[in-house]
């Protein structure tokens, strides 16, 4: 198993190599440039030319990437000019917001997704089933920018329940910091988590549905097994491991797919930077987190397979 996981990291560094390329030959086209935005009426041309001259953008494409992707091996991916501050240090500060949200949708997730679609599988063409079959409509066919505006007006204009904007309330610290922090996590973690279940509760009901007619499901019930045990132990035990080794994967999917949810809720992550990086055309910071995300999505389907390979030992990754 190692030598396969080191193969498919030495086939990553192509892929990274071609998307770096691909990333920055796209932010390249954009139209303006950083300094487009700092223009004023009567501001002398010559400054602007002069620090569009220090940055190295009358330089060649092909010179203008070498310098770039050299920079960023060490971790160095320029200054935004449009902050007054290094781009490393500006996504350091937004990453973990980021990272946090991620991680708790994808915990709220699981634990709507997994007992619905058990007990949807169980108890196929009951009341409840049919409730989850509509709660999987609904979540597909609602945009998330449109529920999410929902939720916002309702919980936090109209309740007032939750906070509107922001990850932290100014000049709280401590254990106060902390709950403040989980305060404003939970609405849009909510709002991401239900519309995130559908694929996992479809999955789940539909190998719930097709495990209760299989040979070892009904071994076990020949032998007397009981039937809660025959779920917990035997069917829901095989039907668990794909979603448990696609962990990795979704957390990875929620960080790429956060732009939506925090611009909704004002949220200080990489995906409200990221489109505010994109309306200020400050295109250090968006090469910077395209790449990162790219980088994250290739590490994400890496882990998901190694971690597929170790939970069920029918599977090894080719």
């Amino acid at each position: 198993m190692w030598k396969t996981i080191l193969r498919r990291i030495l086939l990553m560094i192509p892929q990274v190599i071609i998307l770096s390329v691909l990333i920055f030959l796209l932010a390249k086209a954009m139209p303006g440039d950083p300094f487009t935005g700092l223009i004023k009426p009567g501001m002398d041309p010559n400054a602007i030319a002069a620090l569009r001259e220090r940055a190295g953008l009358n330089d060649p494409w092909y010179t203008q990437y070498w310098h770039w992707i050299t920079n960023a091996l060490h971790g160095d991916f320029g200054m935004s000019y449009i902050n007054s501050i290094s781009v490393s240090r500006l996504i350091g500060g937004r990453i973990g917001n980021t990272l946090s949200l991620a991680l708790f949708t994808a915990i709220l997730s699981y634990l709507i997704a997994i007992p619905m679609g058990l007990f949807s599988g169980r108890y196929q063409n009951s009341i409840f089933d049919k409730v989850t079959v509509v709660y999987n409509f609904f979540s597909f066919a609602v945009p998330l920018f449109i529920f999410g505006l929902i939720m916002l007006f309702f919980f936090g204009y109209q309740l007032q329940w939750f906070p509107t904007s922001g990850s932290v309330d100014p000049g709280v610290s401590g254990m106060a910091a902390f709950a403040s922090r989980l305060q404003h996590l939970v609405l849009p973690s909510i709002t991401q988590a239900l519309l995130a279940t559908a694929v996992t509760i479809q999955y789940l009901r539909s190998e719930v549905i097709d495990a209760k007619s299989l040979d070892y499901v009904r071994t076990a019930r020949s032998k007397g097994v009981p039937t809660n045990k025959v779920y917990t132990r035997h069917i829901f035990r095989n039907a668990a491991l794909p979603i448990a080794a696609q962990l990795s994967y979704e957390i990875t999917a929620l960080i790429s797919g956060s732009v939506v949810i925090e611009q909704i809720f004002s949220f200080p992550g990489i995906g409200k930077l990221f489109l505010d990086s994109i309306t200020q055309r400050d295109y250090a910071v968006i090469t910077a987190l395209v790449l990162i995300l790219g980088i994250a999505t290739l590490v994400g389907n890496l882990i998901s397979d190694i971690v597929m390979s170790i939970v069920d030992p029918r599977i090894r990754i080719q």
